[in-house]
């Protein structure tokens, strides 16, 4: 079934996700966590991406070539549902009106487990969603704070997981994307207009030049040679997270 972007929730939209990933801008969670959202979806959980702004500041492309490449993206990667806030691309914040927006998505789609961007990073908006999410994990739990939706109940996720971009941290732990990386790229590369392609003459960007590819490519063999894998995402959680040794010590 081919996904298709909402860009407002109508109530024939709703499902509910185990787990939803918040990025800034289309593509950013691709780039980040594409591989390990492959992979949850081969285990059969319902996974959603939350695209904060439409992108519409890229210096690449445009608003509209982006949407349809989010599209191709998502379908990709088998996820359930695609969502645009329409926040304004460069100037996300924490204030009241977008902090109500998010609380009306976690709310609605009520995810067990929510991925934002690492909250140190070279570009703004990922600072500020990172801070935004965080917000609004809290306070979509308080049944006394009012969202736009004042019909949704209170819902507070079990986890916040932060995801890499631009800044490396320390991982709380290294998800194994070894047979989903190829996937990951193909997501990736359907967004034709952002990435290195010798037949686009727009100007070059950080993450159009050739070398942006490879350096993905040996972020995952990085990251997976530390657990013995061929290629991993890291991510980081301020909270502690149980260890279980039955998967280790099973048969």
């Amino acid at each position: 079934m081919k996904i298709k972007i909402i860009m407002k929730s109508k109530k024939s939209d709703v499902l509910k996700l185990d787990v939803i990933a918040f990025g800034a801008h289309p593509d950013d969670v691709e780039l980040s966590m594409g591989g390990t959202i492959v992979s949850l979806v081969e285990r059969g959980l319902k996974v959603g991406i939350v695209d904060l702004s439409q992108g519409e500041l890229g210096t690449r492309g445009s608003k509209e070539k982006r949407i349809k490449e989010s599209v191709n993206s998502s379908n990709i990667l088998g996820i359930k549902a695609r969502i645009c806030l329409k926040l304004k691309d460069g100037a996300i914040k924490t204030d009241e009106l977008s902090l109500k927006k998010v609380v009306d998505a976690i709310r609605t789609y009520k995810p067990r487990v929510i991925f934002a961007p690492y909250f140190k990073d070279r570009h703004p908006d990922h600072e500020s969603t990172a801070q935004l999410i965080k917000k609004a994990f809290f306070f979509s739990g308080l049944k006394n704070f009012q969202s736009d939706k004042k019909i949704l109940q209170p819902y507070r996720s079990k986890k916040l997981f932060y995801y890499m971009q631009s800044y490396t941290f320390e991982p709380t732990f290294i998800y194994d994307i070894s047979n989903y990386f190829e996937m990951k790229m193909e997501a990736i590369n359907a967004y034709s207009s952002q990435f290195f392609n010798p037949k686009n003459d727009e100007p070059e960007t950080f993450i159009s030049r050739p070398e942006f590819m490879t350096y993905l490519k040996a972020r995952a063999e990085f990251y997976g040679f530390q657990i013995g894998k061929s290629y991993g995402e890291p991510f980081y959680c301020e909270e502690k997270i149980e260890f279980d040794f039955g998967e280790y010590l099973a048969a």
